[in-house]
């Protein structure tokens, strides 16, 4: 792991932290973002509508130009309970406010005539008592809502009953409500409170508490209380978390069920807008207005009366997006229940989105770091359509509510800065290495460097490294017959049909002297049997230049061909990036270098376009090796052993090249000992070498004048020949 790669981890888990303590922290716009992701789940499959015994009886705009404007006269909503209960309603629950006196009632009206007579105002008719007296024994549901004004709250109809401690401070808190016509509030089966969302800012109905507390108290909402109502019970019963206090899990009304949220909270399933949930309150009201189908609805449902009227003001956004009447989420919450259709988001749904976060961004990091940014793309595109996938069925299977958008955006935040951190400075140290040896090393050796720390450190190392030096041969005669521009264009084609081989073979390009080729091996990284990949490269070399003259590559014609020499020696080097801190060049300097490049003038001596240092012949012994004489190289106190390479490993283990290097000891030996049997195997070894696809006609011929060189080889021989 490179420092830069270290940095990168830090920088990455760092930003991981951040966002998982910011998920922790679950500010408002991430409330926000998980709630719209929700409300388009049921928008995707919202709940079925279906035919239950729920009513919404409607006072809507057609109603009020029938009857009249609103408020309507008490009178008349005692006539409403009268013909809903003749009808058979199980329960009629008022999503209305009765808080003031009717001011319609003829007493209420003549009391402020001035000089009435007492007991005339008594003997009038009282709307307020005529509607109680209407409610008296009927299962009738008033609502009250919230307020901030005084300390009035309802007598409840109803017990609770605990399977723990009182969760008396679990659901959201009721300061006051609304006072209720005291006849009324005494007359009711039931009371329940018509707030929907107390304290939410959004518009969009989600939830809704099904319970308030003043923490004394507890108090049930309209829907709640009217189904409790309708099935003649008595008591709720609420069911709490083990070993966590103030919370509620369950609530049980009659032979209901109800899961919620720990405040006492309903997640509402929505099902969309239906005209079959309502009846005109006209039809009701009117005389010949109901028909059987009406009767046949109201019998044995639960209704509640409330107002579609846009000027009443009482419409809500549900999640579906669809504007509604308030009193007909009171209904879908009593459908919901009756459906058994609820949506829930687990206690530890928070813990597991948070933790997805930690791990999932952690993922990124690392893959992005150390693989690559496409691969941690690819992962987290799977990670997103496995969360997506897994939130959306267990919202379709499960009823349950997993944030499918928190772990999406917080691994798309980390993907994008891990990414960027790699680029501005992971990747600028790659760029820089591939800058620096993307001309000069094969993409394998640049992917190897890259992951290499401090590949690009100024300064060197010793290492052993097999160097290769190659030569044209009569370059300033070549150069005499061409124009400068001629020159370059040969220069070009040569350098670059022979340099490939050094890539090719894993080398590394130091750098192009004019007409001549300097590469070495087995730096800046390690590689395997590197003298043997420079003598696979230099026979790769004599074999493109043959093409090379044979097409005419270079436009000198049949008569002109070029030649080539090259030198290669294994040895101890220094290499490294040599020169300023914000110039420099990647190279390798030394003794080894230097007698390379000596063995390479050599060629011209020996006859032979490949000759190799002792050093490299004795690990590429595989090859088609013989020996070209111990050399006197200038600068060196000692001769340096050659050998001349005339083919690879299969022309090596040929018949042929067996019996010529056979007959190639035979005579080096009689040279150096200046037999009179050198001249007879001089010439049986000319015949056997041209059998060999080499032409060896000038090595030969030099050989008789180099009798020195072989006296010396022999004595090396002794001392360390290769096999």
């Amino acid at each position: 792991m490179t420092r830069a790669q270290q940095v990168g981890v830090i920088v990455g888990l760092v930003i991981v932290a951040a966002l998982t303590i910011l998920r922790a922290s679950d500010p408002q716009l991430m409330m926000q973002a998980r709630d719209v992701a929700f409300d388009e789940y049921q928008r995707l499959a919202p709940r079925a509508f279906q035919d239950l015994p729920v009513r919404v009886v409607d006072i809507d705009e057609a109603s009020l130009r029938e009857l009249g404007q609103w408020p309507w006269p008490r009178d008349r909503m005692a006539k409403l309970v009268d013909r809903l209960s003749q009808m058979g309603a199980a329960a009629i629950a008022f999503d209305i406010l009765f808080s003031e006196p009717d001011r319609l009632s003829p007493r209420t009206v003549i009391r402020d005539v001035p000089g009435i007579d007492p007991s005339l105002l008594a003997r009038l008719p009282d709307n307020d008592e005529i509607f109680a007296q209407s409610m008296t024994e009927k299962p009738i549901i008033l609502g009250f809502a919230l307020s901030n004004e005084g300390n009035y709250r309802p007598e409840m109809k109803a017990g609770f009953a605990f399977t723990g401690e009182p969760p008396f401070h679990a659901p959201p808190r009721i300061q006051s409500a609304t006072p209720l016509r005291p006849q009324l509030e005494a007359a009711a089966a039931g009371l329940g409170h018509i707030s929907l969302n107390p304290g939410d800012p959004s518009a969009v109905v989600r939830t809704v508490p099904l319970l308030l507390s003043d923490g004394d108290q507890l108090y049930p909402n309209l829907a709640l209380e009217a189904l409790r109502v309708a099935q003649e019970a008595s008591t709720y019963v609420l069911a709490d978390a083990p070993d966590v206090a103030n919370t509620i899990t369950k609530i049980k009304v009659g032979e209901f069920v109800i899961p919620v949220t720990s405040a006492g909270e309903l997640w509402l399933y929505v099902s969309r807008d239906n005209a079959d949930r309502y009846i005109s309150a006209r039809n009701i009201l009117t005389d010949g207005g109901s028909t059987s189908e009406i009767e046949a609805a109201i019998q044995g449902s639960i209704v509640f009366i409330g107002t579609s009227a846009a000027g009443l003001q009482d419409i809500r956004t549900t999640a579906l997006g669809e504007n509604v009447p308030g009193v007909s989420l009171q209904a879908q919450i009593v459908e919901q229940i009756l459906s058994g259709h609820f949506l829930s988001r687990p206690d530890w749904a928070d813990g597991l989105e948070i933790l997805s976060i930690a791990l999932a961004g952690s993922l990124l990091v690392f893959l992005t770091t150390f693989v690559s940014p496409a691969v941690a793309l690819a992962c987290g595109l799977l990670i997103t359509a496995l969360a997506v996938a897994a939130s959306w069925f267990a919202f379709i299977y499960g009823g349950l509510l997993f944030d499918p958008l928190a772990p999406i955006i917080s691994g798309s935040i980390t993907h994008f800065a891990a990414t960027a951190f790699r680029f501005l400075v992971i990747d600028r140290e790659r760029r820089e290495v591939r800058l620096a040896f993307g001309h000069y090393l094969s993409p394998s050796l640049l992917y190897r460097i890259e992951h290499t720390q401090g590949a690009l450190r100024l300064g060197g190392d010793d290492r052993e490294l097999t160097v290769m030096f190659v030569d044209v041969r009569n370059f300033t005669e070549i150069s005499e017959r061409l124009t400068p521009a001629e020159v370059v264009g040969f220069l070009n084609t040569f350098l670059d049909a022979l340099s490939r081989h050094v890539i090719a073979n894993e080398g590394t390009l130091d750098k192009f002297i004019g007409d001549s080729i300097m590469a070495f091996w087995n730096a800046p990284v390690d590689i395997s049997d590197h003298p043997g990949k420079a003598v696979r490269a230099a026979l790769a070399m004599r074999e493109t230049l043959a093409h090379l003259n044979a097409e005419d590559a270079f436009g000198f014609g049949s008569a002109h061909s070029v030649g080539i020499g090259i030198g290669i020696h294994t040895g101890l080097a220094c290499v490294g990036n040599m020169g300023a801190e914000t110039h420099f060049n990647y190279s390798a300097v030394g003794d080894t270098v230097n007698v390379t490049a000596r063995i390479e003038t050599a060629c011209k001596d020996v006859g032979f376009d490949i000759l190799v240092s002792e050093s490299t012949a004795n690990v590429a012994s595989q090859y088609a090796l013989l020996d070209a004489g111990a050399l006197p190289l200038k600068g060196k106190s000692t001769r340096t052993r050659t050998f001349a390479v005339i083919g690879d490993e299969r022309l090596a283990l040929s018949e042929e090249f067996r019996d010529l290097k056979h007959i190639h000891a035979q005579m080096i030996g009689a040279l150096a000992s200046r037999s009179p049997a050198t001249r007879k195997l001089l010439r049986a070894a000319k015949l056997k070498a041209a059998d060999l696809p080499v032409n060896l006609t000038d090595f030969y011929r030099r050989i008789s004048r180099r009798t020195e060189h072989f006296s010396h080889s022999v004595a090396q021989k002794k001392r360390g020949p290769i096999n």
